[in-house]
């Protein structure tokens, strides 16, 4: 196992899901991961995943996987999950109960298993990026695989 490898390979390593990491480097003062990550790997903007932390009325966490030029709808990832209202979750928070850094997070390999949205945008793609857990690393797979690996509902969940 490489030496680098973080929950989220660890856990595609385990499952023996096909999958390629990509790295690039990541500018410590962005502030725009999943468009940094974009323009990095030079793939259309909505190939590439971001991962969203929300808060649950129960005070539980959920996580919404999304393409990276879309708006989050939390009625949309609510209705998904369940439950009558989402908010996006405190950072802290996020990273406490993920295990991974804000700009890092990723769907995979979370501490705790979350209950999980993909768009469903994402079957329409052969092959789609998401965060591999640090910042400046992606991992590219099918988009079955990212479904059934984090467990998750797909769903419309982008506004607009």
């Amino acid at each position: 196992m490489a030496a680098n490898a973080t929950p989220a390979t660890k856990t595609l390593l385990a499952e023996k899901v096909p999958h390629e990491v990509h790295r690039y480097s990541h500018d410590p003062r962005s502030q725009r991961f999943g468009v940094e990550a974009v323009e990095a790997m030079g793939v259309p903007a909505g190939q590439v995943f971001k991962t969203l932390v929300v808060e649950l009325p129960d005070g539980k966490l959920g996580v919404a996987v999304l393409p990276v030029p879309s708006k989050l709808s939390l009625k949309a990832v609510a209705a998904a999950l369940g439950v009558a209202r989402a908010a996006m979750a405190d950072p802290a928070k996020a990273q406490k109960v993920t295990g991974y850094v804000v700009g890092g997070i990723s769907p995979l390999g979370q501490r705790r298993v979350l209950p999980t949205v993909v768009d469903a945008s994402a079957m329409t793609w052969e092959r789609v990026f998401c965060s591999a857990g640090r910042r400046g690393m992606e991992i590219e797979l099918a988009p079955s695989d990212l479904v059934r690996c984090t467990a998750a509902v797909l769903a419309e969940i982008t506004a607009g």
